[in-house]
């Protein structure tokens, strides 16, 4: 497989993903790791880098149809903004294995959450 399909396929299938909000960046960032053999703090940057473009098409066709709740936009993005700028700083601060177990505990119940919740 040439160098370049396994990551053109992994973006492609990730940005369906984003797209839909479920965390596309989160298995991007999972492959780049465990497939492609690319350093953690690497596929973080590459991954923030990912996020930009994906969720601009995205809240785009989010806010053309209706979706953004203004209120809970309000609640949320001045909380979630300190709390990303507390966790940069702790991803290039702290040693990354730290995170690693955390992480994956994380992604375990959440999948998990995903698959059990049920409709409403």
């Amino acid at each position: 497989m040439t160098d370049w399909l396994l990551p053109a396929l992994a973006g492609f299938g990730t940005g369906i993903l984003s797209a839909w909000g479920v965390g596309g960046g989160t298995l991007l960032l999972l492959l780049m790791t465990l497939f492609l053999g690319v350093d953690q703090t690497q596929a973080q940057g590459i991954n923030l880098l990912y996020f930009l473009p994906t969720a601009g098409m995205s809240l785009l066709e989010h806010r053309k149809n209706g979706y953004l709740d203004r209120e809970v936009m309000r609640a949320a993005i001045p909380l979630g903004t300190l709390a990303a700028l507390a966790a940069a700083w702790a991803a290039t601060s702290v040693d990354i294995t730290v995170f690693r177990k955390p992480f994956g505990v994380f992604l375990l119940w959440a999948g998990a959450n995903m698959l059990l919740q049920k409709k409403k």
